[in-house]
């Protein structure tokens, strides 16, 4: 009863808390915050001095007092002090002391992550003031944010390409009856596209440069005859002089091929565990994807000609996880049912 008497005067909060995007929805309102994972500190006093998107612009292009990283790798936190930081930043600017309760807040974390790795999660919430956490697992707040029947008593199979990580699951009753996590997701495909351009054209590029590659040509799959090209500028590995070359998606998509087949391979195995019956509940139904990494090219024409089932791209697939989570701060019951109990 308490409980429910301080929901009325807090802004409930869910948040997905991405290796490249942290996503903030607060209850009533939607998504209120859209921000890189990014943190920015003095070196000698380990002084945040920037988060979120002024902390990206600093990537790569900071003197030596200042270190621009991100403190979620593959799907978990890195640096606990950076996150706990950087959840307090996003935390005190959407709630902006509007209310006089400390927040209930629901956060999102990969299907595979370990009990020390949830407690990492869960005092970093703390740290930033929140009265309640509760942690769900991404693909079954990914599955509630695009509108899957999850508590009805049939298969429905969703794919989360998170910056750090995939979670494949196969969700029914309101639990995953089969999920596995692989750490690889757009972040792996940025890196290999740095270690493509280095090794056939020579030419080292930024994390930052490899992004835009991949968002404008990247491709998984040889749809149409166009074979897109992008300029791209970086360093050149022999003369070490900055050049400018011209990049084509034929050749992104050779380089994106390895974490792409991983992805492939991860939902595969997930078809091949899942039970009978809830396998023709996916052949009629389909695989969902959600995630930015669901937006690639070409990646559901691959993945429906690799499995032959029906593959469906969500509406906001960037959204799909903190959607979910914002979905449950109104269903308490629903919240119970399914988040991690540790």
């Amino acid at each position: 009863m308490l409980q429910n008497i301080l929901g009325w005067f807090s802004n409930d909060l869910a948040i997905d808390l991405g290796t490249a995007t942290t996503l903030v929805f607060i209850k009533g309102k939607g998504i209120v915050c859209n921000e890189p994972s990014v943190v920015a500190v003095q070196r000698d006093t380990d002084k945040v001095i920037a988060v979120g998107a002024e902390a990206q612009r600093m990537l790569g292009k900071t003197p030596t007092n200042i270190l621009a990283m991100r403190p979620l790798k593959e799907g978990v936190i890195a640096d606990f002090d950076k996150t706990g930081e950087m959840l307090k930043y996003f935390i005190r600017k959407v709630h902006n002391r509007r209310s006089f309760v400390s927040p209930r807040v629901v956060i999102g974390v990969p299907s595979g992550i370990t009990q020390v790795e949830q407690r990492a999660v869960k005092d970093a919430a703390q740290a930033s003031g929140a009265r309640e956490i509760y942690l769900i697992e991404e693909p079954m707040a990914a599955a509630l944010g695009v509108g899957l029947p999850i508590g009805e008593p049939v298969g429905n199979m969703i794919v989360d390409i998170g910056g750090g990580t995939t979670d494949v699951a196969v969700i029914s009753l309101h639990g995953i009856v089969y999920s596995k996590a692989v750490r690889v997701g757009g972040d792996k495909m940025d890196e290999a596209i740095v270690n493509y351009l280095k090794t056939r054209a020579k030419i080292l590029i930024g994390e930052r440069t490899a992004e835009q590659i991949k968002r404008q040509i990247g491709s998984a799959f040889k749809g149409d005859d166009e074979n897109r090209s992008i300029e791209v500028k970086g360093r050149d590995l022999v003369s070490g002089i900055p050049k400018s070359i011209t990049v084509y998606e034929d050749a992104i998509r050779e380089a994106l091929n390895e974490p792409v087949t991983i992805i492939v391979n991860t939902i595969k195995t997930a078809l091949e565990n899942t039970p009978p019956e809830l396998a023709v509940d996916i052949v009629d139904r389909g695989i969902v994807l959600a995630g930015g990494g669901a937006l690639l090219r070409g990646l559901s024409l691959l993945i429906n000609h690799v499995t032959g089932l029906p593959v469906i791209v969500a509406e906001d697939p960037i959204c799909a996880v903190v959607n979910g989570a914002g979905k449950v701060l109104d269903e308490m019951d629903v919240l119970k049912k399914i988040s991690i109990i540790n």
